[in-house]
């Protein structure tokens, strides 16, 4: 029995070098086949090797690449999901991952990838700028419309200004996802060309002129259209010019009396110069939409502004609770509790400002 099982042992090693031998030979074969362009051959020889090694990442890396060079999309998904599985923390594989289920329609699933692969840091320039404009459509179509355009933006600032890029930026700033646009409608097709060109400029920052040039263009050409206005106002009030920021909301709200954020942006630029003014709009947007904490910030800074600290604070109460993180509430609440007296959570709520908006400046360094 003894000889038997060393005759096994010794069996099972010949068995094992033979088999490594094997893995080594296709695995050669395989890149030197994937370096020919013999594409079809490195995906056989690839196979072979990985049902060898199945914990060879870098064959499943490879394999997956020349999928999804060759639009086996589902292959080189299930490819680059067993290379995450090997390699957690490799960000290229997330984003290649990503982009084929971008390819296959799976929305929610590549939407995760992407963000997870650009979390985890991307080392290809070109990996990289497919990731954030695939995440930027793919936020568009979610509804996501601001969090798409401050993903599309970053292409912009480095100088990207593909048409795809300058369309799905144009879809972000007029909340109109691609997918609901008809290929024949030419003129929303020119309307998102156009804002995506004003925010391309603006996004750089250092060419305010274009931008303002593109976007008043924008309002004289599409002057009706739901969002024109509002995305001009927006513009305008980064830039600082206040009145005439209130102006295009108020434009955006006669041209869509039920637009929520134009109410919440003239609410906001009242609370800083006309509070008494700026009161009804707030009201009307925490009666629209109960649930947003921005139109229940809004209105507290503006009861307290006018003369109504009980009920600011409950506004700011509700607004802290579904945004703790947010500073501007807690500076809020400092003043309108000291206003009644309550100086213990007045000093609370102060020094919560004080350690949100120290951890924000860190954030944005």
């Amino acid at each position: 029995m003894i000889v038997l099982a060393l005759s096994g042992l010794l069996l099972l090693g010949q068995v094992k070098t033979e088999s490594d031998s094997s893995f080594t030979t296709l695995a050669a074969k395989a890149s030197e086949a994937r370096d020919a362009d013999r594409l079809d051959e490195a995906v056989a020889l690839y196979k072979k090797a990985l049902a060898l090694r199945p914990a060879w990442a870098e064959g499943w890396w490879y394999l997956g690449t020349l999928l999804y060079d060759q639009d086996a999309y589902a292959g080189a998904a299930s490819a680059f999901q067993k290379v995450v599985e090997l390699r957690p923390e490799d960000g290229n594989a997330f984003a290649m991952l990503g982009l084929s289920e971008v390819k296959l329609g799976h929305n929610q699933d590549a939407l995760a990838h992407l963000q997870k692969g650009r979390q985890l840091g991307l080392s290809d320039d070109a990996l990289r700028n497919a990731a954030v404009y695939n995440e930027g459509v793919l936020l568009v179509e979610s509804g996501a419309f601001q969090k798409a355009e401050e993903t599309l933006d970053t292409l912009c600032r480095k100088g990207v200004d593909q048409p795809e890029l300058i369309m799905a930026l144009g879809s972000a700033v007029l909340g109109i996802p691609a997918s609901k646009v008809p290929p024949d409608d030419k003129e929303i097709r020119d309307m998102l060309w156009q804002a995506g060109w004003a925010e391309h400029f603006a996004a750089q920052r250092d060419q305010p002129a274009a931008a303002l040039r593109e976007y008043q263009k924008l309002v004289a050409d599409f002057p009706k259209h739901r969002n024109v206005q509002f995305a001009y106002g927006r513009f305008l009030l980064e830039k600082h010019y206040d009145a005439e920021a209130l102006e295009a909301f108020k434009r955006e709200l006669q041209n869509s009396p039920s637009h929520l954020l134009a109410r919440l942006g003239i609410a906001g630029i009242d609370e800083r110069t006309d509070p008494a003014a700026g009161l009804p709009y707030a009201e009307e947007a925490v009666k629209m939409s109960p649930k947003l904490a921005e139109g229940h910030y809004l209105l507290g800074m503006l009861l307290f502004d006018t003369g109504n600290t009980t009920r600011a604070i409950t506004e700011l109460e509700t607004a802290q609770r579904s945004t703790p993180d947010d500073p501007r509430v807690y500076f809020g609440l400092g003043r309108a509790y000291a206003q009644v007296h309550r100086n213990q959570d007045a000093a609370h709520a102060r020094a919560m400002f004080v350690r949100l908006n120290k951890q924000g400046e860190e954030d944005q360094k």
